[in-house]
């Protein structure tokens, strides 16, 4: 049996809560109805769970819930609220609670949500007690990570998180700068979960027209006058596995509502349809920018970010880990000599050092094509840095040359408009491709061409 702890002032609320939860045959409620007496229980016994209500006299839901974060209680809470208080719940989720429901409750929805509850803070509990050393060696699915050559302890250790995370239902948001392989993670995870055997799609979100996206992801209806066909969407092609939707941010906001929908109640509408349709898929997002700042307060809901960053995973740049790059183009050497059945054996010292000495900001993807790139320019059996092109040794070697001088402070938008005009030149001045890699809109890389 596990305990539940219910916290409301209702004591009508709390006998009915109390009464189906125990015949749920799953539940040994303690129930408090007076909010000041709940620190003193939180002392005296531990719950698997916490059922709280917000809006109480005296010691609010929300005050209980700062006291417990601040004390490092991590004890799983779903928070009760009315309709008119859903910006307060999701300023409780901002804190830690990891779900509200709002009342009258849905009885299969809540035993549904602390189930998850549950799961998720037993989750967290496992990768608390990870141990300081980790190793490859001690993975369940070492194949799973194959395409991650790392020496990096942080790296390690988010694989053995991502074990931890990926036999759960639970939907996880990656985010990383561009190009640190969040769509590879993604896939990783899907790999590693029970979800292997169905489908795994990916799909960009800022890639997408937004009036047809709608009926691109739920699918469409046929509409009253015909000229609209009936069509499944993404969701039903994904239906049983993975979905990753890649840059979240871009989202339009009538579209974010509609998605949250389907992370809480796993059910969905298809365009010119009120038919509500169920859905079993494992969602997975990511974006480049941190969405819990100001700037993206209007554009992104926050009940929607709240709910996606319950699970929370971040890549480090390559930068950050830069003793991975000779793996790393290890790793890409062999998959281009493959491709071209060229005969090379391996690097220069002076060509790695130089990768080395580099800040990648495109990260690994940037890595793979300056590897792609001379392997192609390659006419010996060793890749030196005469293999690179002009344009290429032009951006990395000034990283090592100029470490010592003086700075030289400049204009942001000059810095700017030097960034995006080399990246547009890597890119043989594909404006799409660039603007992917810089992680920013058409729009924007427009402006500071």
């Amino acid at each position: 049996m596990k305990k539940i702890l219910i916290v409301d002032d209702d004591t009508a609320v709390t006998n009915y809560l109390m009464v189906f939860l125990v015949q749920s045959g799953i539940f040994e409620p303690a129930v408090i109805n007076d909010s000041r007496e709940v620190e003193e229980k939180l002392v005296s016994d531990s719950f698997d769970v916490i059922l709280l209500d917000m809006d109480m006299p005296i010691v609010s839901g929300m005050d209980i819930l700062q006291k417990m974060r601040g004390k490092g209680d991590e004890t799983p809470v779903v928070v009760l609220t009315g309709v008119s208080d859903v910006n307060l719940a999701v300023k409780s989720m901002k804190l830690g609670a990891f779900d509200y429901l709002t009342k009258p409750v849905d009885e299969d929805k809540l035993l549904e949500v602390l189930d998850n509850a549950m799961a998720h803070g037993m989750l967290n509990r496992e990768i608390d007690d990870l141990p300081p050393e980790l190793s490859r060696q001690d993975l369940a699915h070492k194949a799973v990570f194959d395409k991650f050559p790392t020496q990096d302890p942080g790296m390690i250790r988010l694989f053995h998180q991502i074990e931890k995370l990926a036999p759960s239902d639970l939907g996880i948001f990656i985010w990383g700068e561009s190009g640190t392989g969040k769509e590879a993670l993604a896939r990783a995870i899907h790999n590693a979960s029970s979800r292997s055997d169905k489908p795994f799609i990916a799909v960009e979100a800022d890639s997408q027209d937004p009036e047809k996206f709608p009926g691109f992801f739920f699918g469409q209806d046929r509409d009253w006058s015909g000229s609209r066909e009936e069509a499944a969407g993404l969701l039903e092609q994904v239906n049983g596995g993975t979905l990753f939707l890649n840059n979240i941010d871009a989202l339009p906001l009538p579209m974010q509502v509609r998605l949250k929908r389907v992370i809480q109640k796993d059910e969905y509408y298809r365009e010119n349809s009120t038919k509500v349709r169920k859905i079993d898929v494992r969602l997975i997002v990511s974006s480049t920018h941190d969405l819990t700042q100001p700037e993206y307060k209007a554009s992104f809901s926050r009940d929607l970010l709240y709910h996606l960053m319950v699970n929370s995973i971040q890549i480090p740049p390559l930068r950050e880990r830069s003793g991975d790059i000779p793996l790393l183009a290890e790793l890409f050497l062999r998959e281009e000599l493959e491709k071209t059945g060229k005969k090379i054996i391996g690097f220069s010292d002076e060509f790695l050092e130089l990768l080395q000495s580099y800040s990648f900001p495109t990260n690994v993807q940037e890595l793979r094509t300056i590897v792609a790139l001379a392997v192609a320019n390659e006419e010996s059996d060793r890749i030196t840095v005469d293999a690179l092109s002009e344009t290429i040794r032009d951006r990395i070697v000034p990283t090592a040359a100029v470490e010592g001088l003086p700075f030289m402070p400049k204009k942001l938008e000059e810095v700017i408009r030097e960034h995006v005009a080399r990246t547009l030149e890597y890119f043989g001045g594909d404006h799409e491709k660039s603007a992917e890699e810089l992680g920013i809109s058409l729009d924007e890389l427009e402006r500071h061409v």
